[in-house]
């Protein structure tokens, strides 16, 4: 296991230790995700873009999703994983 510290500002920002940042992959403006459970915080990159994605699950017959609905339901799949790997 690995420890990496930052500090708060009186904003509440803080910067991500660059080891993090490169194990994430983060970029500037990338979003990240905070999952709390049981007083446990995980930290998990949202930096990949639903557009991408856009049209492989599509099924005939199927109503399509709006990117929102898609962004929200692969949001709260990766959620439900992230807590059931801990």
């Amino acid at each position: 296991m690995n420890v990496f510290y930052g500090t708060m500002t009186s904003k509440g920002q803080t910067t991500v230790p660059a080891e993090v940042r490169e194990l994430l992959k983060l970029k500037p403006g990338d979003r990240i995700r905070y999952v709390v459970q049981d007083g446990k915080v995980s930290l998990k990159a949202k930096n990949k873009r639903l557009s991408d994605l856009a049209g492989i699950l599509h099924r005939p017959g199927m109503a399509p999703l709006s990117l929102e609905d898609m962004d929200d339901a692969v949001g709260e799949a990766v959620s439900e994983h992230v807590m059931r790997s801990e």
